[in-house]
């Protein structure tokens, strides 16, 4: 079954079900959002009532809960310790958002492992592994560590720092990976040949933690190190290669998201779902 969605908006007044709405309007059965803006740690209460008309609203659409993802803020930084109030800032601010997490009813939040600024990789590694095991103690919320594009001095740019991290947390059943499109191609792995990036990542790590992917174009080169996303088949990776990304048999069920740029000020999700429904690209959209 193919679960195709888009990163959504998710605010105070309307909450989860203005997200859903947003989501139905572009034709999705999936959608990712984040519980507050994702540059900063300011968080409004989770409202009760709206989520559980949300909840409902989802039945009514066949829309299954377990399949919408949290992406936890970019501004949180587990790798890099220097500061000793602010890497414990990031691990008690994770903790909250796994708490608004299971409010909600949330299965999966997606994170960035972090930049190490100039400690190296084999400390950060150590640092996410230390924040990882206090946040995920009691956690009912899996976290899903997203593959990053290496630029400047992030950590997960390749399956081998994911793996370390996996291998050191002890709740082995709330860590997973999220593949991103867009990053993997800038980190190196070429999709054109997507069966032997899938084969390596099931040697290094295992499908079977493959719980999210996130469907981006590149506007870089492969291998660039840049992360810079571009509209479903206007990139460098191009609309059959990710195709073969979103149908692939193996990652079949698995929700699928797009974060491409918006166009004109306007969202792009609704004309490029139906470009991966219909397997056809329409290159009229920019």
């Amino acid at each position: 079954m193919l679960i195709i969605g888009s990163h959504v908006s998710f605010n105070k007044k309307d909450g989860l079900l203005g997200s859903l709405e947003e989501s139905l309007s572009y034709g999705a059965n999936t959608f990712m959002f984040y519980t507050g803006a994702p540059q900063n740690t300011i968080r409004f209460p989770i409202d009760e009532e709206i989520t559980n008309k949300a909840i409902e609203k989802m039945k009514e659409n066949n829309i299954n809960l377990d399949n919408i993802i949290v992406h936890a803020p970019y501004i949180v930084n587990l790798a890099n310790n220097n500061e000793e109030d602010k890497y414990n800032f990031s691990i008690n601010f994770l903790k909250q958002e796994l708490d608004r997490c299971k409010k909600i009813g949330i299965k999966y939040m997606v994170l960035h492992p972090g930049s190490h600024v100039g400690l190296g990789v084999d400390v950060a590694i150590k640092n996410i592994i230390n924040g990882l095991n206090i946040i995920l103690e009691d956690s009912s919320t899996m976290i899903l560590l997203e593959t990053m594009a290496g630029k400047g001095t992030e950590v997960g740019r390749n399956f081998e720092e994911l793996k370390k991290i996996l291998d050191g947390v002890e709740n082995k059943e709330k860590i997973g990976v999220c593949l991103d499109t867009c990053h993997l191609n800038d980190a190196g792995y070429d999709l054109s040949n997507f069966n032997n990036v899938l084969e390596k990542f099931n040697n290094i790590i295992g499908i079977d933690k493959i719980k999210c992917i996130h469907i981006n174009d590149s506007k870089n080169i492969l291998g660039s190190h840049k992360d810079r996303h571009e509209n479903i088949g206007y990139g460098t990776i191009g609309f059959d290669n990710l195709l073969s990304v979103i149908y692939n048999e193996k990652l079949d069920n698995i929700p699928k998201i797009l974060e491409t740029p918006y166009i004109d000020d306007i969202p792009p999700y609704k004309e490029e779902i139906e470009m991966i429904k219909n397997k056809k690209f329409k290159d009229n959209l920019k």
